[in-house]
């Protein structure tokens, strides 16, 4: 049986190449002859090439460290070469255009369209399928698939039915990922196959006979990234530091990591299988990577994108891995093991030796005409389904699906980033309810948008002064507890843990006071509320938008005596990493901390410190931003996943009041007040609210000014921050690595002359320099 196979087998990649030679040898393992068409698209070998000869800037850059490393590019550009002309039998005409193909088609009893994104419309110039990796130049002879990837989620209708006319002569579809099996069935309407990879159709025993033994004596742990390194790098440097192995890179990336000892540029494909074949360890962000990291059975890590993890079961690495039982080694996951954490790889090679024999009947099936083998049910499908909460990167902590839930079957548990999210133990009983009252899975309330906002003060300059701003916080809070009614807000407490609590008197108010610049626990303050709402108590719950809004839907309907107040965020930092920091300080200091005041305006309101008191006495205190907390806090790097997607960024919020420091007023404005002891910006979000705020006008002070003002003092009444880029970095550090290094390398201040560069550049001056760095 005379087989044709197109693919990417001619671009100096290491995973296409790899994967063309393993299709190729597993088509002829299984007693068929088969060719590799010579499909070379004009654009691939241009990219080939050594030098990229544009007048781009970061074109230029590139090909000046080409030339300062030439031989060693030289000498990886010829072993590509002759793997191909070594190791791949290919057609005995070359084809350089769909048009040539078309003209002049070879001719096979059975074509097959191969693995790698040869479906993805979107990697070609004109941005269009390429209808030669569709077999459209096919006259005669039956049509396959094995393992092509679309490399996207969604497709427009054009481009599906586009698709579709393609597929409609196929007898056999199969993809590598989930996602790519939904998008043919909605295109082809026929069920696609989820196969292998073809490089792991063949055995690691395959792959050793190929390989080339590296130069590199003794034990290393070997690093190999096709993007930036991001969270996948803290890891190589705790293996190497708990170790001590050296960290040897090879170039799919030019940056060195820090820490590396080197940096190869010469490998060809069998010295990228010698790598691995004898690395100790591997630390990886290709899926191939991680592919030869099992078929060499080495103890390994990878990492998905941002994008893969929000979908991760559309992801081709989390639908490898998890039928291989190994999610544990994709690092970012609440289940990822330890950094020196073993490979049980006997479970590993029994369940891919089934997967492998199951890929391989399916190909032989697909070639020969016969009936497909079915698909295998995964042996880990839920007998029933669970409540579908909203996803991590959505998900605020509110507790309100917690707090609902009749038999407590969900509790709150501390993830690997130190928030906490629910967790559905067995007792649940799919009554549905934590759906239901999920803020994230439910459409926003309709709420009132105020017509202006106000610059107040309190009257009583103690209280004032002792607030984060303008202390208006304390006349709602007083003013509850005059009518019996009790207080909810966030405190610290002795061991300096950001919790709800509830307040009965003046006394219990003063922790409340001043702003907590981490997240709080909530605990069972909602169904507390709850209660003394039902027994007619007057209740004041202060807090950031999104639990109030959880507080409200637990709720379920109105009370008249319930009085909310939430306050303009800037994002909830990780309280694990504040008690890390503030384990940093204690240990320089030689004593625990007693009290931590993140907005003290002992140096002005305008220039906020933070103190720390230590039970010795000691103060350490420092403008806030100059902190290393206070830095990662700026930056975004530790805030809740989903403070990037807040949808409380805007002047319709949830609460009746909501509260910030006035920034932008006016400082021509003047005020009947010294300033920099505080002023709060409020908004009066209701009915209810605007009755309140006419009773207590008494006991404080304020002129009313234009909403677009305190927008612009408070952007985040606008939209959300946007996420740091080197977050997921940061927490896979401070996963792996003492926290004083993690400290060092994301928090400190950057050096002077970076300092002023970073003043005199505009923000698109900025972007467009990291572009240029990536």
């Amino acid at each position: 049986m005379r087989t044709g196979l197109i693919t990417f087998h001619f671009a100096h990649h290491y995973g296409a190449q790899l994967q063309a030679y393993a299709t190729m040898r597993s088509i002829q393992a299984l007693g068929a002859q088969c060719e590799i068409i010579d499909y070379r698209l004009p654009h691939t070998t241009r990219t080939n090439q050594l030098f990229k000869r544009s007048g781009a800037l970061r074109d230029m850059v590139s090909d000046a460290h080409t030339a300062l490393h030439y031989a060693a590019f030289r000498r990886r550009f010829d072993r590509f070469e002759a793997f191909v002309a070594q190791e791949m039998t290919l057609s005995p005409k070359r084809y350089t255009t769909f048009d040539q193909l078309e003209a002049d088609a070879p001719e096979y009893d059975v074509y097959v369209a191969g693995s790698d994104q040869i479906w993805n419309p979107y990697i070609f110039q004109d941005k269009q399928f390429d209808p030669a990796f569709l077999l459209a130049f096919v006259r005669e002879g039956r049509r396959i698939a094995y393992a092509p990837s679309l490399g996207v989620s969604e497709l427009p209708e054009d481009k599906l039915a586009q698709l579709r006319r393609c597929l409609a002569p196929y007898s056999a579809l199969s993809v590598r990922e989930k996602r790519g099996q939904a998008l043919l069935e909605q295109a082809a309407g026929q069920q696609a196959r989820v196969v292998l990879d073809p490089t792991l159709l063949l055995t690691g025993a395959d792959w050793g006979a190929l390989a080339a033994p590296p130069k590199e004596p003794g034990q290393y742990i070997l690093c190999y990234f096709v993007s930036d390194p991001g969270e996948a790098a803290p890891y190589a440097q705790a293996l190497s530091q708990r170790t001590g192995w050296p960290i040897l890179q090879l170039a799919g990336a030019r940056r060195k990591i820090d820490g590396a000892a080197r940096l190869i540029f010469d490998a060809g494909p069998k010295e990228f299988l010698g790598l691995f074949q004898n690395a100790a360890a591997v630390v990886t962000n290709s899926f191939h990577g991680a592919v030869f990291s099992l078929q060499f059975q080495k103890p390994f890590f990878t990492s998905m994108s941002p994008s893969e993890r929000r979908e991760p079961t559309y992801s081709r690495i989390y639908s490898l891995l998890s039928r291989l039982g190994c999610t544990g080694r994709i690092i970012g996951l609440d289940a990822t093991e330890a950094v020196d954490a073993p490979m049980d790889y006997a479970a590993v090679h029994q369940r891919l030796s089934a997967e492998r024999a199951d890929s391989l009947a399916y190909l032989k099936a697909a070639l020969e005409g016969t009936q497909l083998p079915l698909q295998p049910v995964q042996a880990d499908t839920p007998g029933r389904e669970a409540p579908a909460l909203c996803r991590r990167e959505d998900c605020t902590g509110c507790t309100a699906c917690a707090a609902v839930c009749p038999v407590g079957a969900i509790t709150l548990t501390a993830d690997h980033e130190g928030f906490l999210r629910p967790v559905i133990g067995d007792s649940c009983i799919l009554c549905r309810s934590c759906e239901r009252v999920c803020p994230m899975l439910q459409p926003a309330s309709p709420v009132h948008i105020p017509a202006a906002a106000h610059a107040l003060w309190n009257s009583d300059d103690a209280e004032r002064v002792e607030s984060s701003s303008g202390g208006f916080f304390s006349l709602l809070a007083r003013h509850t507890l005059a009518q019996g009614g009790a207080v909810f807000g966030a405190v610290l407490d002795a061991h300096q843990t950001a919790r709800h609590v509830c307040a009965r008197s003046t006394a219990e108010l003063g922790p409340m006071r001043g702003s907590k610049y981490v997240q709080s626990d909530l605990g069972d303050t909602f169904r507390q509320a709850r209660a003394l709402l039902e027994a007619g108590t007057p209740v004041l719950f202060s807090g950031v938008p999104c639990q109030i809004d959880g507080l409200l839907r637990f709720l379920g309907r109105d009370y008249e005596h319930l009085l909310t107040c939430d306050l303009v965020c800037h994002g909830v930092p990780s309280p694990a990493v504040f008690r890390a920091w503030l384990d940093t300080l204690e240990a320089r200091q030689g004593s625990t901390v007693r009290q931590v005041r993140f907005k003290d305006k002992s140096h002005g309101w305008s220039h906020p410190y933070l103190s720390v008191t230590f039970a010795d006495g000691g103060v350490y205190t420092e403008d806030f931003n100059r902190t290393g907390y206070g830095r990662g806090f700026g930056m975004q790097l530790f805030l809740r996943p989903a403070c990037a997607v807040c949808k409380y960024t805007s002047v319709s919020r949830p609460a009746d009041f909501t509260l910030a420091d006035y920034w932008g007023l006016d400082p021509a404005l003047e005020l009947p007040v010294e300033r920099d002891k505080g002023v709060s910006m409020v908004l009066v979000n209701s009915a209810r609210g605007r009755a309140v705020f006419q009773e207590l006008s008494p006991r404080f002070g304020q002129v009313e000014r234009p909403l677009e003002e305190a927008v612009a003092g408070n952007p985040r009444l606008a939209s959300p921050l946007k996420a740091n880029p080197r977050r997921a970095a940061f927490f896979s550090a401070f996963r792996t690595l003492p926290f004083e290094q993690v400290e060092r390398r994301f928090l400190a201040l950057p050096p002077l002359p970076y300092r002023a560069a970073a003043k005199a550049l505009t923000p698109g001056m900025k972007e467009k320099l990291r572009r240029l760095m990536k």
